[in-house]
C-alpha cells in the first residue's frame, strides 16, 4: 500500500532533493541535489528522493498507508507521535503516525528519506528542486505546511550506509584557476589566518567574513565570465570571500582562488554562522584520491 504523507510545518528552504541534476550546466542549470551528499546517502532506505530540512522546525503526519523512513545529518532531533527517539537512525511509520524534527547544537542540514520513491515527475532527470530556477520537487518550491506529498506503491530494498565520515581540522582545498591573481603574501595567509561562517547562507553560497582582511587589499576582482562548480571560493569586488554551494549560478565574473575539496564540502556546509574556519590546501591528486577512495 501506497504512504501519503502531509506536511504540518516547514521551514523556509525545506525542499525535495534527490542525487541532483547533472550534465545542465552548459544550459545555464546547476546540479542542486543535497548540501551534504554523505548525511543524504546514510539517510537512504532504497527510496528516490528526501525532504532535506533546515534549521527550523519541521512535522508530517502519514494520513494514509505505511513506509520505513531513515533521517541523518547534522545534529537534529526526532520524535515519534511525541515519543523522543535517537538521530540518526530508523522507524516504521503508519496511517495516523506524527513525526517532528528540530534542530539540535550543530549542522545546518538534514535528510528524511522513504522505502517508497516520492511520487513526483523528474524534470530534467531528476527530482532535486531548484527554486532558483523554479523546477523540480513540488512545483519548483520550497515545501510548506498543507502539502501533501505520495510515496510510490513499491518499496525498495533499504540503501547500504555509505558516504565519507565527518572528519576534524582545517577544510581542505586546491588552488583554483585563479590563484596566481593574488600575490604569494595573500595566498600564505588565505592558509594561515581564520575566517568566520557569516549569516549570509543559503544553497547558492555561504558568505565568510574576513575579520584579518586578508582580501581587504585585493585587485583585479572583476574578470570575463567563466564556469564555475560547487566549493569554488570566489571573492567578491569589495573582498568578501563566498563559497559556492549547490545551487551556484553557472558562471561568475569573481576570480577562485581556491576550491574546497568534494571529501570536504559536506562537513563545510554543515558549519552554522559564527563557526571560524580555516583553510589548507591539497593536490588535486591527493583530493582525487580521497574521493576514490571514499577517506575523509
Amino acid at each position: 500500500m501506497s504512504a501519503v504523507l502531509r506536511i504540518d510545518k516547514a521551514g523556509p528552504m525545506t525542499t525535495i532533493q534527490d542525487g541532483g541534476r547533472f550534465g545542465m550546466l552548459r544550459h545555464g542549470l546547476s546540479a542542486s541535489g543535497p548540501m551534504d551528499r554523505g548525511a543524504f546517502l546514510r539517510a537512504g532506505q532504497g527510496g528516490i528522493g528526501a525532504i532535506e530540512l533546515t534549521r527550523a522546525q519541521f512535522e508530517l503526519t502519514v494520513t494514509s498507508g505505511q513506509c520505513r523512513i531513515g533521517y541523518a545529518g547534522g545534529l537534529f532531533t526526532i520524535a515519534l507521535n511525541g515519543e523522543p527517539h535517537p538521530w540518526p537512525g530508523t522507524m516504521t511509520l503508519q496511517s495516523g503516525d506524527r513525526v517532528s524534527i528540530a534542530p539540535g547544537a550543530s549542522g545546518n542540514y538534514g535528510y528524511l528519506r522513504f522505502s517508497k520513491d516520492i511520487a513526483l515527475p523528474m524534470v530534467l532527470g531528476s527530482l532535486s528542486t531548484s527554486t532558483r530556477a523554479r523546477l523540480g520537487g513540488l512545483e519548483g518550491r520550497a515545501l510548506r505546511a498543507g502539502d501533501v506529498l505520495q510515496l510510490a506503491l513499491t518499496a525498495n530494498d533499504p540503501a547500504k550506509p555509505t558516504g565519507l565520515d565527518a572528519v576534524e581540522g582545517p577544510i581542505r582545498f586546491c588552488w583554483g584557476l585563479h590563484a596566481e591573481l593574488f600575490g604569494p603574501a595573500v595566498r600564505k595567509r588565505f592558509e594561515h589566518e581564520s575566517f568566520l561562517v557569516s549569516a549570509s547562507m543559503d544553497r547558492m553560497g555561504v558568505r565568510l567574513e574576513d575579520p584579518q582582511s586578508v582580501f581587504g587589499s585585493a585587485n583585479n576582482l572583476s574578470l570575463v565570465s567563466d564556469a564555475v562548480v560547487p566549493g569554488d571560493i570566489q571573492i567578491l569586488g569589495d573582498g568578501t570571500p563566498i563559497v559556492l554551494m549547490r545551487d551556484h549560478q553557472p558562471t561568475g565574473g569573481y576570480p577562485r582562488i581556491a576550491t574546497i575539496i568534494s571529501a570536504d564540502l559536506d562537513r563545510f556546509a554543515q558549519m552554522r554562522p559564527g563557526t571560524a574556519i580555516a583553510f589548507r590546501s591539497v593536490s588535486v591528486e591527493h583530493a582525487h584520491r580521497l574521493l576514490r577512495s571514499g577517506l575523509a
